[in-house]
């Protein structure tokens, strides 16, 4: 059976199709629209026109499905609804414009989804689950097999960009604003647990890290763990100097020109807080979590 999942995030729209046996499910393929939807969020409200750039990648996904004869698919969103005082009139706009039944989910579904997802992937006991989107950042920490505390905190790479950045890149000032909200944002009881050897990291600036780590480290093109030494790598090519950063994120991940450092800073933050030696980047996030949980049950 074929079954496709489209995840509305705060910065990408992604689809995903599945094939989905009695023994498991196997990617078929993935697509994604970067629509920046927390760019389109003013007085805290999601616009007419964030609602129909929404509209618009979700017609195109519908479109592609349609082509392919896949019947079987599940919509659901993050925080860019979730995070907006307008969220049932957004949700009904964007499903009267593509027919599309929408469901958002709690911050507490997407942390938990997301490491059900994680933990498809990476067998790992103990640990930290980090998932950094646009507009929210999920951390679920983990032992014996079982999440011991999982929260979800309104603060993403979009939104970062929007609230702290001038131009495209941040200054010192601005990375000193993006630090002190980081730090407002995720309370010390995140960060109870300490010395988590391995924090496993999904989204768009995980995957973006990993692929700088490979350029500036030279790591392995078939690993998906990075030690701190790595990472700590990446950041300094990052902030040191705003001509080459910006020359190094257009090469390796230019979609996020703008997301990339604003990302990397709460990434940081989490890693030093829970003074992690690795990193795990993951494949499988969210959406597998809720293929799994909500769909396969």
């Amino acid at each position: 059976m074929n079954q496709a999942i489209i995840d509305i995030g705060s910065n990408s729209m992604r689809l995903t199709v599945y094939d989905v046996t009695d023994s498991g499910f196997e990617i078929l393929f993935k697509e994604k629209v970067m629509a920046s939807l927390a760019g389109y969020v003013e007085d805290g409200r999601l616009t007419d026109e964030g609602m129909s750039c929404a509209a618009v990648g979700l017609l195109q996904f519908k479109f592609m499905l349609e082509s392919l004869k896949i019947d079987n698919v599940h919509v659901f969103a993050t925080a860019s609804l979730r995070n907006i005082s307008n969220t049932d009139e957004a949700e009904a706009r964007i499903s009267e414009l593509t027919g599309f039944s929408i469901e958002v989910l709690s911050g507490k579904e997407e942390a938990y989804y997301g490491y059900v997802g994680a933990m498809k992937e990476f067998e790992c006991a103990s640990g930290a689950f980090v998932d950094i989107g646009g507009a929210s950042t999920e951390i679920v920490t983990f032992a014996g097999g079982k999440v011991d505390r999982s929260g979800s905190y309104e603060i993403g790479s979009l939104r970062l960009y929007k609230d702290c950045v001038r131009k495209i890149l941040p200054g010192e000032r601005g990375i000193a604003r993006i630090r002190a909200t980081v730090e407002n944002k995720i309370p010390s009881a995140a960060f109870r647990d300490k010395d988590i050897r391995r924090v496993i990291c999904v989204g768009g600036t995980a995957r973006a890290v990993l692929k700088l780590a490979r350029r500036v480290c030279d790591v392995p093109a078939e690993d998906r763990v990075i030690t701190r030494k790595h990472f700590e790598a990446v950041g300094k090519a990052l902030l040191t100097e705003q001509k080459d950063a910006a020359d190094l994120i257009l090469k390796v991940a230019p979609e996020r020109i703008h997301t990339m450092i604003p990302g990397y800073l709460i990434m940081q933050y989490i890693v030093e807080r829970f003074d992690a030696k690795e990193i795990a980047i993951g494949r499988y996030g969210v959406r597998e979590g809720y293929l799994c949980k909500r769909i396969l049950k």
